[in-house]
C-alpha cells in the first residue's frame, strides 16, 4: 500500500490445485504476508519471469529466488506452512462471487 497504489492478488487457477503447480502462487502470497514493499516489488518482478516459472516447474526450490534484503527465515517458514486452502478459497471467490470462469483473469479497481 502507498498513498498512490494498493495491489492485491486473487488466484483463479484453471487446473487442479496441487503443491507442484502452485509454487508461484504460494510464493506471491507468502511474499505479501512477510515482506516489506520494496522487497516485495523486486521479488514479484523476479517471480514473473518466464525462466523463473520454468525453473520452478523443473523442481528448483523457491528459496533460490529470494532477493537480498528479504527476511529469508520468515518467508521460508510461512511458505512451507501455507496450505492450499487459501488458494482454493481464492478460486471459490473468483468463480462464485466474481463469476469468473476457471483461469479467467480480471482487474478489479476500488478507488479511495
Amino acid at each position: 500500500t502507498s498513498s498512490h497504489t494498493r495491489v492485491g492478488i486473487l488466484n483463479n487457477p484453471s487446473s487442479k490445485i496441487k503443491e507442484e503447480n502452485t509454487a508461484i502462487a504460494r510464493g506471491i502470497l507468502t511474499a505479501f504476508l512477510t515482506q516489506n514493499n520494496s522487497n516485495l516489488k523486486s521479488f514479484l518482478s523476479k517471480l514473473s519471469k518466464e525462466e523463473t516459472a520454468k525453473s520452478l516447474a523443473a523442481g528448483t526450490k523457491i528459496v533460490k529466488f529470494l532477493i537480498p534484503g528479504m527476511d529469508d527465515d520468515t518467508f521460508e517458514k510461512k511458505y512451507n506452512t501455507l496450505g492450499l486452502d487459501l488458494i482454493k478459497t481464492h478460486q471459490m471467490f473468483c468463480q462464485e462471487v466474481l463469476k469468473l470462469l476457471p483461469g479467467q483473469m480480471a482487474v478489479m479497481s476500488n478507488g479511495r
